[in-house]
């Protein structure tokens, strides 16, 4: 039976379960023409999504990548409901509150940047990071312009956060409307590569050209790159990017957005990677998964090249819900799991070791990899790979018929499960996989 039909069959049984869809809801990434009605889930607890009337489904990728500590987090639903009664919302440019305070002082202790500026969503917390930078040297009388950004590179889907991604699918109705940006390979590498340290010194060699002409800032996404397929290096060849751009002169600018809160090994990927940047942008995991949040963190340099008492100086940006009360009162318990149990996210390594040591034995597999919570592997296929390639559907549809969800990246198959999940669910995440692997025999 052909791929393609198999897929059809899988889906045919899934749409006669508990599924809706709604005329008028348009899915995010959906192709609205062949749109596949939509799982009803009511409830969900732990790693467990609990949809009516059918078993529990594993979440396997934390609700794309936010929910850190379980769903419906008891301490963290009590601390957004404590805070629910007494601020909802306030206009952050005028008025303050205690639970953007202390998240503020918290989190300049735990990244070592001095300021931090709220936004909505990941997406904005780079946009913001490019537009501090940017104006940052503008404001020194700089009008350099060129931004440096890694190919296969995802920082979200605003206009900005575009133009610094891979130019694709995605990205490739605005081309002509995103500021140009200058790239370089990522140096990807996995379990048993003998070739990343040639693979390393081409692209340093073509960094450190391109870092000839004045530049803004290098924008990376520490140890992980998410969504362009989970591909990791290592945190020496970061150390040796670092080098290059403080002696350019240049800034560093490091998309946390996945990787921060524990994600990577250690609470920050930067951390784990050995590098200091000037400017970090954060979401997701920030408020457990509970609510949208981003903040920009920038260093003591950043933020002093904005004094002065000229209107131009200033960094005019801002969203209605900055610093939302609810949303910091989510960041701050979060912050409290993380700081109670950072072994959960310190050992979340070991766990998935076993399991992908005993699958990656299968011939269609290729170049797995850990980076702390997240383990991933290539499928070997032929004809069309990448995000858009029918093995991921598989996959996801096989899983899922076992009670394991999944949301592989084309032919690239990856689990970051809540910090919460058990051994036994953690396992069962694996034979989900292994499952799917089956329906592509």
């Amino acid at each position: 039976m052909k791929q393609e039909e198999k897929l059809n069959l899988m889906n045919e049984k899934e749409n006669s379960n508990q599924t809706i869809q709604n005329p008028h809801i348009w899915p995010p990434f959906t192709q609205l023409t062949s749109s596949k009605p939509q799982l009803l889930v009511e409830k969900a607890k732990g790693a467990l999504l609990l949809p009516k009337d059918r078993a529990p489904i594993i979440d396997g990728i934390s609700s794309w990548w936010v929910t850190l500590h379980g769903h419906a987090n008891e301490y963290i639903a009590k601390a957004i409901a404590t805070q629910a009664e007494q601020l909802e919302q306030i206009i952050f440019a005028d008025f303050t509150h205690p639970q953007a305070e202390l998240l503020a002082n918290r989190l300049s202790k735990l990244t070592g940047l001095e300021k931090l500026f709220f936004s909505d969503n990941g997406s904005t917390a780079v946009e913001v990071a490019l537009k501090m930078a940017r104006q940052w040297w503008k404001n020194k009388g700089d009008n350099r312009s060129q931004i440096i950004a890694f190919e296969g590179a995802y920082h979200g889907d605003t206009f900005g956060a575009m133009a610094v991604g891979e130019r694709n699918i995605f990205s490739e109705p605005f081309d002509q409307m995103l500021f140009p940006v200058s790239r370089v390979p990522w140096p990807e590498t996995w379990w048993g590569d003998e070739d990343f340290e040639r693979r390393e010194k081409e692209v340093l060699e073509t960094l450190d050209h391109l870092l000839k002409t004045p530049t803004i800032a290098v924008i990376i996404e520490p140890l992980v790159q998410g969504a362009g397929g989970m591909r990791m290096v290592r945190s020496e060849f970061l150390v040796e990017v670092e080098k290059r751009i403080r002696h350019a002169n240049s800034l560093l600018i490091t998309d946390e957005v996945l990787t921060g809160f524990g994600r990577c090994g250690e609470l920050f990927a930067f951390q784990r990677a050995g590098l200091r940047p000037d400017l970090i942008s954060l979401s997701k995991g920030l408020t457990g998964g509970f609510l949208p949040m981003g903040v920009t963190m920038s260093s003591k340099k950043i933020s002093e090249g904005f004094l002065g008492e000229d209107p131009k100086q200033t960094f005019w940006h801002g969203h209605s819900f900055t610093a939302n009360p609810l949303g910091c009162a989510a960041a701050n318990a979060s912050l409290d799991l993380l700081e109670r149990s950072p072994q959960k996210y310190l050992d979340f390594e070991s766990r998935h070791l076993p399991h992908l040591q005993k699958i990656v034995k299968d011939p269609r597999i290729e170049c797995p990899r850990i980076t702390g919570t997240i383990a991933a592997f290539n499928i070997k296929v032929k004809g069309n790979k990448g995000y858009l390639s029918s093995v991921g559907k598989i996959m996801k549809a096989s899983a899922l018929s076992v009670g394991v969800f999944i949301r592989p990246l084309g032919d690239v198959v990856y689990l970051m499960p809540p910090l919460c999940i058990t051994d036994q669910e953690l396992e069962k995440c694996y034979f989900g996989i292994q499952e799917g692997l089956n329906a592509l025999s």
